[in-house]
């Protein structure tokens, strides 16, 4: 099925529920959804917990974790967690120790403050080779000390030398990150759980401890411009107390003794319905002659309609020994998948391991009640075993495509490719020469995300990350909201009237129901600027745009800064994955980004010292100085209400309002007998998880 109809509309996947849905009529497009259910069940499994501080060698007691603090701060969707937790080493002789905390996609760290007793040190952000070699003379000249690094994209790892017998270690560290809306519906997660992929033992052998013996606390205050109609934390209502101080103002906070930090924590928050599509400006610029940063947020209001036709669907199921204790669930998600398809629907099952293999035969089933009783049976029998091969089992579920339907592949995987091709630009250039959409659900905190975001990128398809916290039903929902209607197609977005720089890709291409689009760049000079977003919809080229000013100066958001950084990080490493881009080039442009703006990346870490010996060794405070602006900042924002950023309110660029979870058009059917089943299916598959235990 070679690409040879670009015009074909697909759509795609999911997120959060806030209230029950009336029933409307059953649709063919409910596979998808459905299988966001099992996919969301699928990842209960025993948790690893994460966010633990370990002696570095074997042989020691684990170091007790006191307190853990968590702050979050939430302005229109520009989120600010500060993490503090107290340690207490109860080995004889003090020890070096290191900490790991699950890296949240595109979140930017900003700060680490350590408290060895009565000695703060700083953090600033060297070369990666250069703060290693400062982090271990130091260390070894019995200096207080610590380093921050990345673990690829799945964790941060802090090491922390000494940590001294019965001597309180306060370990402080704060990270920035954007929060796009999905359908006006805000999602916060704060990672704890470990991911449960196919780690080298190395990484369970030394001892560790995630139980709180003092006091966990998670805070979150939330502003927002826009009215707020309702908040939610899943699985923890009983336990945490929420406030609604104004319209757009809420506060939620839990505080539980004793607490296992083995398990996520989201944040849900709905913004009222009947709110207009929009389009959103956020800029920093420090003076009038330096450089200015902006972020686009286009929220489309665009009358988008229902989508009920036949269509092909080929799952592509992960069996890997990643998935162990995941599988049982999969099988019984996919297995009320295939039960809800239609007779003019066609499917094939695929699964994948250390190599690919179909589960139903190689051709297409029409989804008769025979046909869809023995996939049952088949998907149910997987067992989970070997390797990783990805790229074997996206190859598979791309023979014997068929010109004259639409065509969805639907991957369930963590992503941790360890066997076969594991390029991704082979996914990309294996996925570039076929008109198919991946829907993707990605499991567990470990998981590939930068794979699966080639992946969806080369085929115009979207995924979904999911956490065992995650609220089911809502996810179903809003995977229903996309699947159901048509997208835009090759949608791209571009500003014009004042130069910009340094800007995200533009040609964001689909862009399904409930999508926000993010834009970041630079501009030099003040001015008059329009923002058009062109697409084609049922076959009609349309263009949108809405004109606003570049302010000459404006330091109310310091924190753009990094943001933006991150984003052209994460686009020069997607370059480099893809072959677009030499692997040293994009090497030194990451480090040098990472060193200007205080970032750890690949390139760079974060030396944790004494300002004496910053000063001594003749280092530049650079993240001492941007910290202090960003505070600053921050303390202001702090007793204002959230300011609106919309530019479109005169002249609005869409004529409908945005699209939210239980409105437009009567294209959503999540029975109330869905989500009996998925909040059934969640008790059952928890007590089987205990038993394992």
């Amino acid at each position: 099925m070679k690409n040879q109809q670009p015009q074909r509309q697909k759509q795609s996947c999911p997120r959060p529920h806030f209230r029950p849905v009336p029933p409307v009529r059953r649709s063919g497009f409910r596979t998808v959804s459905r299988l966001a259910l099992g996919m969301l069940l699928a990842v209960l499994t025993v948790a690893r917990g994460a966010g633990m501080l370990q002696p570095a060698d074997a042989g020691h007691q684990p170091i007790r974790i006191t307190d853990h603090a968590v702050q979050v701060v939430i302005n229109n969707g520009f989120a600010i967690t500060t993490v503090t937790q107290t340690f207490d080493n109860p080995n004889p002789a003090p020890l070096e120790a290191i900490y790991s905390f699950p890296l949240p996609k595109s979140a930017s760290l900003s700060e680490v403050r350590i408290l060895l007793g009565e000695n703060v040190i700083n953090g600033e952000v060297l070369a990666k080779n250069h703060a290693e070699q400062v982090y271990e003379e130091e260390k070894q000249a019995g200096n207080d000390a610590g380093l921050a690094s990345r673990e690829g994209y799945r964790h941060l790892r802090f090491k922390v030398a000494p940590v001294r017998p019965g001597v309180p270690v306060v370990i402080t560290f704060v990270y920035y990150q954007s929060l796009t809306l999905d359908t006006e519906v805000g999602r916060y997660v704060y990672p704890l759980e470990e991911g449960g992929t196919d780690e080298p033992a190395a990484l369970s052998f030394w001892s560790q401890n995630d139980q709180v013996e003092g006091t966990f606390s998670f805070a979150v205050e939330l502003k927002s411009a826009w009215p707020v109609a309702d908040v939610r934390l899943p699985g923890l209502e009983g336990a945490a107390t929420v406030e609604r101080l104004a319209e757009g103002h809420w506060r939620a906070r839990l505080d539980q003794a004793n607490m296992g930090l083995n398990r996520d924590l989201v944040f849900y928050y709905r913004l009222a319905n009947n709110l207009p599509g929009r389009v959103e400006l956020v800029t920093y610029r420090p003076a009038p002659d330096k450089a200015g940063t902006f972020m686009l947020v286009v929220t489309p209001g665009i009358d988008l309609k229902p989508l009920d036709r036949g269509a092909d669907y080929v799952f592509v199921l992960d069996t890997s020994g990643s998935m162990s204790g995941k599988l049982g669930v999969l099988a019984e998600g996919v297995a009320r998948t295939l039960g809800e398809m239609r007779p003019q629907d066609r499917f094939r099952v695929i699964q994948f391991n250390s190599q690919a293999s179909a589960v139903t035969s190689s051709t297409w089933h029409a989804a008769t009640p025979a046909a869809v009783q023995d996939a049952i049976a088949r998907v149910k029998g997987l067992q989970s075993q070997g390797g990783t091969n990805l790229y074997d089992g996206i190859a598979l579920a791309l023979k014997d495509l068929d010109d004259d339907r639409a065509t969805s592949i639907v991957l369930v995987t963590d992503g941790v490719t360890n066997t076969g091709n594991i390029n991704p630009k082979a996914f990309h250039e294996l996925l570039k020469q076929y008109d198919v959409r991946v829907f993707g659900f990605l499991m567990g905190n470990s998981a590939n995300w930068p794979l699966m975001q080639v992946i969806c990128d080369a085929s115009g398809g979207f995924y979904a990350s999911v956490s065992n916290a995650d609220d089911i039903i809502g996810q179903i929902m809003l995977a229903k909201s996309k699947v159901l209607h048509e997208c835009l197609h090759d949608a791209t977005l571009k500003v014009q009237g004042v130069r910009v720089r340094d800007t995200t890709d533009g040609a964001f291409g689909k862009v399904y129901r409930g999508q926000q689009l993010v834009f970041l760049g630079r501009y030099d000079r003040p001015g008059r600027a329009t923002v058009e977003l062109r697409a084609r919809l049922t076959g009609e080229d349309k263009v949108y745009s809405a004109s606003f000013d570049f302010p000459a100066v404006d330091t109310a958001n310091p924190e753009l800064e990094r943001l933006w950084a991150l984003d052209r990080i994460e686009a020069l490493e997607r370059q480099r994955d893809v072959g677009l881009l030499p692997v040293e080039e994009s090497a030194t442009a990451i480090r040098d980004l990472g060193i200007t703006y205080q970032l750890v990346t690949e390139e760079t870490s974060m030396v944790v010292l004494s300002d004496e010996r910053f000063a001594s060794r003749g280092i530049e405070r650079r993240n001492r100085e941007r910290v202090a602006t960003e505070r600053v900042a921050q303390s202001q924002r702090a007793v204002q209400p959230a300011a609106s950023r919309q530019v479109d309110a005169e002249k609005p660029a869409f004529q409908h309002r945005a699209p939210s979870i239980g409105g437009g058009g009567g294209a959503l059917d999540p029975l109330s007998v869905l989500g009996m089943l998925a909040l059934a299916g969640l008790m059952c598959c928890r007590r089987s998880s205990r038993k394992r235990r």
